[in-house]
């Protein structure tokens, strides 16, 4: 059974960059799609980004709202996703969340709506002077 654990949350001013990062156990990611939410208290979870795990310089896609602040990465040797957070405004504090299921990579925003079986436990990150 795959389990996806969360770091890297925190407090920044805006501005600010943090990096989260969510290392699963229990199994590989390779072959694994992997998509980064998030969501603010009584508002819909947000899709930010979806990644082939085993191709992820083939396989990256941002949603608009956060392409070119956001980056995606992986380090194959620990298991691990990460997701750079630059540029920081008040506006993205939220619950992060990593997910991970065996789906097909789609370069569009109905990559969010795949049914992903494992997720992360969230990463608070608070954007405030």
């Amino acid at each position: 059974q795959l389990r996806l654990v969360e770091s890297g949350g925190g407090l920044v001013q805006p501005g600010g960059s943090l990096r989260l990062s969510c290392q699963a156990s229990g199994g590989t990611l390779d072959y694994h799609l992997i998509a980064w939410f998030r969501q603010v208290p009584g508002k819909e979870r947000e899709g930010l980004s979806c990644l082939g795990y085993s191709i992820p310089h083939l396989a990256t896609y941002y949603t608009d709202s956060v392409k070119g602040r956001f980056t995606v990465s992986v380090d194959h040797a620990k298991n691990t996703v990460h997701l750079q957070l630059n540029s920081l405004q008040p506006e993205d504090t939220a619950v992060y969340y990593c997910a991970a299921d065996t789906l097909n990579f789609v370069r569009d925003d109905t990559c969010f709506d795949h049914p992903f079986d494992y997720w992360g436990q969230g990463a608070q990150v608070t954007v405030s002077s």
